[in-house]
């Protein structure tokens, strides 16, 4: 099954940190084995802070910041490049706002932030201010939010090839959240009976893309002594 992803966003001081350890923990309770990204508009926080507060056992955190990424490549690196290196059935992402291929949960100081932080990809609010359109839970409802967690999240490739009939990865996943759709309407993944995966996880390609390289290997296939058209499965460890 996919990894499945939802960004917890909000302010300074909204409680993104407290709700995406407490969800992770609940998360794994249930058996499901939980990821970390978190953005900072700052240098990425070292021992002592979130970075440490999310660090558990068997547990991936990924750290992003303007101008480093874990593990400290010196450079900025983005959340969908880095994905293919994690393995999990669930990654929380602390922060990214502007990520538009996956829901969110917010984290609100004040009810008048939901329609900015929402962008129609909300899935409910957590914390004591809640928005009067979405579903609310607080820390006596947390296990009821990582079972929405759990059913509704979901990762497009944020590719915006065209390939569906809509404008981009980000209409597509408001059409999800909506009810009106599903990840399965996403057409990069896999299209036409030809995909690929990256320890596990798909790894998303343009039409265009995607016919070259499967042409390019059913050409070379056809030269081999013994291949027959029919699935064919090639495995290389990297």
């Amino acid at each position: 099954m996919p990894m499945q992803a939802v960004s917890i966003v909000g302010y300074k001081k909204s409680g993104k940190t407290t709700l995406t350890a407490k969800l992770a923990d609940a998360l794994e309770a249930r058996g499901k084995r939980v990821a970390i990204a978190k953005f900072t508009h700052h240098g990425l926080d070292k021992e002592g802070t979130d970075t440490a507060t999310f660090a558990g056992q068997n547990r991936t955190v990924i750290g992003l910041g303007p101008e480093e990424a874990a593990v400290f490549w010196g450079e900025k690196k983005y959340l969908i490049d880095l994905l293919p290196l994690v393995q999990a059935d669930i990654l929380l992402v602390e922060g990214g706002k502007d990520l538009t291929w996956l829901p969110r949960i917010l984290c609100l100081n004040s009810a008048s932030e939901a329609e900015d932080l929402d962008r129609g990809l909300a899935l409910a609010t957590y914390g004591d201010v809640a928005a009067p359109y979405l579903k609310s839970y607080r820390e006596e409802t947390l296990e009821k939010l990582a079972a929405l967690v759990e059913e509704r999240a979901f990762m497009l490739p944020g590719l915006d090839c065209g390939a569906c009939d809509a404008e981009d990865c980000a209409a597509i996943a408001r059409r999800i959240v909506k009810g009106k759709g599903s990840p399965a309407d996403c057409k990069s993944v896999d299209d036409h009976g030809f995909h690929i995966t990256v320890n596990g996880s798909p790894i998303g390609l343009n039409p265009f893309v995607a016919r070259i390289v499967r042409s390019s290997i059913q050409g070379m296939l056809k030269e081999l002594k013994g291949y027959s058209p029919g699935e064919v499965t090639i495995t290389f460890k990297d």
